[in-house]
């Protein structure tokens, strides 16, 4: 098993996640971040973590889409280790229903 950032981190990017990896397998993207499978130890702690519940088990079913996303992402976008304010209107966006249609980005992110 391994965790997967799902479509809620977009526009949120809450960062509490990056803060207690011990394996700093987070990258990041323009307007959200994705865990790499093959640095995940699945310890867990970053799933409590993120306040919008962007973070789940890849045993949930169906979230083949975010495996994808995650594991092609993690190869391109570069690496954060160190939590950074989340964007401004973050709660605006949290729980709203298409933002993968909406506002998914595939840019990279700034990183550490």
């Amino acid at each position: 098993m391994t965790y997967v950032v799902t479509e809620n981190c977009i526009k949120c990017k809450y960062m509490d996640c990056v803060e207690v990896c011990p394996v700093d397998c987070f990258y990041e993207g323009e307007n959200m971040l994705v865990i790499h499978p093959d640095e995940c130890i699945d310890c867990g702690v970053c799933e409590p973590e993120c306040p919008a519940e962007a973070i789940k088990p890849d045993t949930e079913p169906g979230l083949e889409q975010w495996l994808k996303v995650n594991a092609d992402l993690s190869k391109s976008w570069p690496n954060i280790t160190q939590k950074k304010d989340a964007p401004a209107d973050a709660k605006e966006y949290d729980g709203m229903a298409g933002k993968y249609e909406k506002f998914f980005s595939a840019e990279p992110g700034e990183g550490d």
